[in-house]
C-alpha cells in the first residue's frame, strides 16, 4: 500500500488544526528506510486540554471518532475511521522518551504534499521500542538496528569519500 496519500492528508489536517506532533513507531521507521509495515500511524503530542481539542478536530475532519482503549492505563487516543481504514495513534507518552520537546528536536521535518511532519529519529524509535519491552517491539528491533547501523556506515562512507585515497 502507498501510505503518501494518506500522509499527506494527515499532515495537511493536522496543520489546518495546528496540532503539533511526532510521528513514531513503526510507520516512522518505515519513513527512515527501514522494512516493516504497519496498520497503523502513531504520533506523540502534548496532552493538554487545548491539544485535545485541536485532537478533537482532527478527529471531525477525518469523520472519525476518538476512542481511548485503553483507559485508564493508558493516554492512547484512537482516531479511528473503519469505513477509510484510518487508525491514527496519538500518545501522551511514549516509553523511552523523557519529553515531546526533545522527541521532536531530534525528529526530521518531512514533506507531504504542501504541508510537513516530523518523523521521530530512528534511535528514538530503537529506544522506545526496546524500553517498551512488548513482544512485538522486540520482534522488530533487530531490522531497525540493522537499518540503523547501515545508514550511519553510509553516512561515514560518504564523509570519507571527499578525502584523496593514498594508497597507504
Amino acid at each position: 500500500m502507498n501510505a503518501e496519500p494518506l500522509l499527506n492528508t494527515v499532515a495537511k489536517v493536522f496543520a489546518e488544526h495546528r496540532l503539533e506532533t511526532v510521528m513514531v513507531g513503526n510507520a516512522a521507521a518505515a519513513l527512515h528506510g527501514a522494512p516493516v509495515t504497519t496498520l497503523d500511524v502513531d504520533f506523540m503530542f502534548r496532552k493538554s486540554p487545548t491539544n485535545l481539542k485541536k485532537l478533537k478536530g482532527v478527529a471531525h475532519s477525518f469523520q472519525a471518532v476518538i476512542l481511548k482503549p485503553y483507559y485508564p492505563a493508558s493516554d492512547l487516543y484512537r482516531v479511528i475511521n473503519d469505513d477509510q481504514g484510518l487508525q491514527l495513534d496519538f500518545l501522551a507518552r511514549l516509553h523511552g522518551v523523557r519529553s515531546f520537546e526533545g522527541l521532536r528536536s531530534r525528529a526530521a521535518q518531512v514533506e507531504f504534499g504542501q504541508h510537513s511532519l516530523f518523523v521521530a529519529s530512528l534511535a528514538d524509535i530503537i529506544k522506545s521500542k526496546r524500553a517498551a519491552g512488548r513482544d512485538r517491539d522486540l520482534a522488530v528491533l533487530a531490522i531497525l538496528e540493522k537499518t540503523l547501523h547501515e545508514q550511519e556506515r553510509l553516512e561515514n562512507d560518504k564523509g570519507s569519500g571527499d578525502r584523496p585515497e593514498t594508497g597507504k
